[in-house]
């Protein structure tokens, strides 16, 4: 199988502000996200990141998107360095986020043309796509409706078509179910099923156990910044279910630390 996503030792540092360490509890403040963390997508395949708040999950994927950088490390998305081939990555990739927010004012039919130019399409590709999307998402009733009078779940769907207007070969997607009513959940998870059944490579960022046993091909579990435990769900399982080899998972690393 080819790799479409690696990342090697990828370590990453925060500095916290006095109100963040009195949050945190901490008394210094530094706070490490991730800790040398390394790990491998395949082609074709979903690869669910899972693990506790503050895992260090979006931190991961915000740096293969190349919206920051490692302290250490690199990782690597269609063969392109993140740290060294940022707009080749961008070039590559779609990336959804549960924190991307459209301007209100706008249409759903503007933002998709203006982010269609902005990836260099032409217009006749970008009306294509767009009649395309819009038709599968159900967008297409509401393309001229401003996008602050859209429901919470019709804006996802704005932002998840507008993340690969490019038809790209790997998809980020931190979240991607995160606040959308059950009905807009599924059509968004079916089509994640169906671009992996298109070849691309998809990686997620999650807590929810239903949704890596649904999807998933496999799994990495982060906790504290470090990979406690990779592979092909089926190993992850072990015959448990996944919620189950999660928490055996975090207490062996809680005791350990």
């Amino acid at each position: 199988m080819r790799e479409m996503i690696r990342a090697e030792g990828v370590r990453k540092t925060f500095t916290l502000s006095r109100r963040q360490m009195q949050i945190e509890k901490s008394k210094t403040n530094k706070k490490v996200a991730l800790d040398g963390l390394s790990f491998t997508a395949y082609e074709g395949q979903i690869y669910g990141l899972l693990g506790p708040n503050g895992a260090g999950k979006t931190t991961m994927l915000r740096i293969l998107a190349t919206l920051i950088k490692a302290d250490a490390g690199d990782a690597y998305v269609a063969g392109h360095s993140v740290s060294r081939e940022a707009d080749k990555v961008r070039a590559s990739i779609g990336f959804l986020t549960s924190e991307l927010k459209l301007e209100d004012f706008f249409t759903p039919a503007y933002l998709f043309t203006f982010f269609g130019r902005l990836h260099g399409l032409e217009d006749c590709e970008i009306e294509n796509r767009r009649r395309e999307l819009f038709e599968k998402f159900g967008i297409d009733r509401f393309a001229e409706v401003k996008v602050g009078d859209l429901s919470t779940g019709m804006k996802q769907k704005v932002s998840l078509v507008i993340s690969i207007i490019h038809d790209p070969a790997v998809i980020v997607f931190d979240e991607p179910t995160n606040g959308l009513d059950v009905l807009t959940a599924k059509v968004v998870t079916d089509f994640l099923a169906e671009l992996r059944g298109q070849g691309k490579s998809i990686i997620i960022s999650t807590h929810i156990f239903s949704l890596v046993e649904k999807l998933c091909d496999r799994v990495g579990v982060i906790i504290g910044g470090k990979m406690a435990c990779e592979g092909a769900l089926e190993e992850v399982c072990g015959g448990r279910t996944l919620e189950d080899a999660f928490f055996e998972i975090y207490k062996e690393r809680a005791v350990e630390a």
